[in-house]
């Protein structure tokens, strides 16, 4: 039976390292894997659902003309002949011609024009059942029946980057994610493969998040990918964390070297495993943050670095974060501190898309802590200095 996935988290946590870790899982128990990242092949700030549609597709049909499966589904060649006369715009779709290619030539030519966009777009939604139905019964079910016949055990389609969607509001009155995973999530759901999708953080927030479950999910709660810990909820160094981010630092320097010898080489990287803890501590676990940090460092000296040179590149993170924050911004982070959560609206999300804001998990469930970085501007200090006394 067909399951559709739901994968969640912050910016640069490590989703798209662990979907890919997923892919090459699933290839080794013989399933036949299709990864795509949305940004590449979709217009993320004007998307609808026949695009996404189309985008799977078209990149299910190019993975299988790569192992000289060749499937050419009876509607969409008329329908590709019907979409160039109603945008009477010259799109050279052959008859011949694969479906990758076709749905290709004419993505790339509506993406030029946002004009042309929408005009494909009035003509496409009508006709996105019949759409469905072609993929599924034209597409999908024939590739399923072939992969199966060469010894593998289905087709999963992976969507990477789909949480970059733009959180804008609709004439609808709900935003662009809601539309897309909620409203026509069902339509989503429909395809007859194994299907994950990444989805933006913030509608694991929202009021609908039970109904995002169960049109888009099947009854089943997405999965986060929370931050690493480094401390816990009590403010405590949460020392299985800290070692992990330790490991992430040193396996770049010393990749063919076992985890735990690494460690006997931290002088060569930093003056002092202090120094390296700095680093690991104020990346709040966050693995793009972390090696950006580490980054900045190597663009400042050689290593082994020193502790003064961590703490510019640290004070100038920090700088260039705290710029961002305006004063509404603040009242939201100290609310967050002080309550433990984050609400569903769209103001929140920006805390948590601006990585003002951390989340972690534990036995207890989701918890929040501001960015380390921020934690240590004299603005975050004074309110927590206040909030004490």
């Amino acid at each position: 039976t067909p399951t559709c996935q739901l994968f969640t988290g912050h910016l640069g946590c490590g989703k798209s390292t662990e979907l890919l870790r997923l892919k090459a899982e699933l290839e080794v128990e013989q399933f036949h894997v299709v990864y795509f990242e949305s940004t590449h092949v979709l217009e993320m700030a004007d998307v609808d659902v026949t695009d996404i549609l189309l985008a799977i597709a078209g990149q299910v049909s190019e993975s299988l003309e790569g192992m000289k499966i060749r499937l050419k589904p009876r509607y969409f060649s008329k329908l590709f002949g019907e979409v160039v006369d109603f945008l009477q715009t010259p799109i050279d779709v052959g008859v011949e011609a694969e479906l990758s290619v076709g749905i290709a030539k004419i993505t790339a030519k509506t993406k030029e024009s946002p004009q042309l966009r929408r005009r494909l777009r009035d003509y496409l939604e009508p006709r996105t059942a019949n759409i469905l139905q072609s993929i599924n019964q034209e597409l999908l079910e024939p590739a399923n029946k072939e992969l199966k016949a060469r010894g593998k055990k289905g087709l999963v389609v992976i969507v990477d980057n789909l949480d970059r969607v733009a959180i804008r509001p609709l004439p609808s009155g709900r935003s662009l994610p809601e539309y897309l995973f909620i409203q026509r999530g069902e339509q989503l759901r429909k395809l007859n493969c194994h299907v994950v999708y990444t989805i933006p953080l913030a509608l694991t927030f929202s009021n609908d998040s039970a109904e995002l479950q169960h049109r888009l999910g099947g009854g089943v709660a997405p999965k986060m990918l929370p931050m690493i810990p480094v401390r816990l909820r009590s403010g405590e160094i949460f020392p299985q964390g800290l070692s992990m981010m330790r490991q992430m630092v040193l396996a770049r320097g010393f990749p063919d070297i076992l985890p735990s010898d690494r460690l006997g080489l931290i002088t060569e990287v930093f003056d002092s495993l202090e120094t390296l803890d700095r680093l690991c501590l104020m990346s709040g676990g966050h693995v793009r943050d972390l090696l950006g940090l580490l980054f900045d460092c190597l663009r400042e000296q050689d290593p082994p670095f020193e502790r003064e040179c961590v703490e510019l590149v640290i004070q100038r993170q920090r700088d260039y974060r705290a710029n961002a924050i305006d004063p509404h911004e603040w009242e939201l982070i100290f609310q967050v501190v002080q309550q433990q959560r984050v609400r569903g609206d769209i103001e929140y999300h920006t805390l948590l898309r601006s990585l003002f804001v951390f989340e972690y998990r534990d036995h207890q469930g989701a918890w929040f802590a501001v960015n380390p970085v921020l934690a240590e501007t004299e603005k975050f200090k004074s309110w927590l200095n206040d909030t004490h006394k």
